[in-house]
């Protein structure tokens, strides 16, 4: 268990020299940091839409990785497992816009036939995006629900903060070869990943999201092992219940279609895949592989009074990510 604490206002994440500012680690429930970062060299900022329908699961990533921006635009058919994938990958990320504060301003991004354009307001964050044969248009309104913040610092100079925000309202359109398919508010719900930090060459991840309505899970490992924050909350009703502890994957990587265990002592997941989404880049310096599975959980987790809070019914994914970067 860690003793992490909880940040109640404004605080910026680096100081003026450009290193981690000691102030900005801890968790929020809303978006409080500003990420003033500094040069470049091992920076990295990110925004990635996961959005389950009940016919399509969809992926929007906008990222700026200092030697490559790296976009993509993925869509799963639920009922066939086909898959509809558009990336681009655009030298030192050039054209690529990253507001410093989560849930304000616009983040952009261009390249090799795609585009992304998120517009986020105190109302509602809309997401456009379009390349060959796919062409979204969604609406994501705030809800006033708790997210989950986290500064993670490895030094004063390798540190990341991230905002997981799990089951936002979502409605819109997806059309995909000229199919235009519904995405509505019943049954469809959006998680956001939004990233900014300094990273070391190489990392690995572990992050799993579900939902289901008025309960929704957020759990992450290996990147925060040892640190003292950790990015595992349960959110029920719209309310953070913070779980500090380090937990437990356990899974194959020979076959990621088996079921995986995350465990601690307030957490006992059981996740059942049925689709595995596999991406892989490789420009040398630049390299990256994940596994991402969608499925369904079981288990429980318990809320900060220590009740138990039954799990079934969340649907979500789980993923390992690899990278060197």
């Amino acid at each position: 268990m860690t003793g992490e604490r909880e940040i109640t206002s404004a605080v910026e994440l680096c100081r003026p020299d450009g290193r981690l500012n000691p102030a900005a680690v801890g968790f929020s429930r809303t978006p409080l940091h500003h990420a003033n970062l500094r040069g470049w060299g091992r920076t990295k900022r990110w925004e990635y839409w996961g959005v389950v329908t009940p016919s399509h699961i969809i992926g929007v990533v906008a990222s700026s990785l200092d030697y490559a921006g790296v976009h993509s635009l993925y869509v799963l058919d639920r009922a066939t497992g086909h898959e509809t994938t558009a990336e681009a990958t655009v030298p030192f990320a050039r054209d690529a816009v990253f507001p410093p504060v989560s849930g304000t301003g616009r983040v952009s991004a261009r390249g090799g036939g795609l585009s992304i354009d998120i517009d986020q307001d105190a109302a509602a964050t809309t997401v456009r995006a379009h390349a060959k044969n796919i062409d979204l248009d969604l609406t994501i309104p705030h809800t006033g629900h708790d997210v989950l913040g986290v500064v993670v610092g490895w030094s004063t100079t390798r540190f990341q903060y991230t905002l997981k925000d799990v089951g936002r309202p979502v409605h819109g359109t997806l059309g995909l070869g000229g199919v235009l398919h519904p995405v509505p508010l019943d049954g469809s719900f959006a998680v956001l990943d939004h990233g900014r930090g300094k990273w070391p060459y190489s990392a690995a991840w572990n992050w799993a999201a579900g939902y289901a309505p008025g309960r929704a899970l957020q759990l992450g490992g290996k990147w925060t092992d040892g640190t003292g924050s950790t990015e595992n909350g349960l959110i029920l009703d719209g309310v953070l219940h913070k779980i500090s502890e380090d937990l437990v994957w356990t899974y194959d990587r020979r076959a990621w279609r088996q079921p995986w265990r995350v465990q601690g002592e307030r957490v006992d997941v059981r996740f059942e895949p049925f689709h595995e989404r596999v991406s892989r880049t490789n420009l040398g310096i630049l390299a990256g592989e994940t596994h991402q599975c969608f499925g369904h959980f079981t288990g429980w987790a318990t809320d900060s009074a220590g009740h138990r809070v039954d799990l079934s019914g969340l649907t979500g994914w789980a993923e390992e990510a690899r990278n060197r970067w």
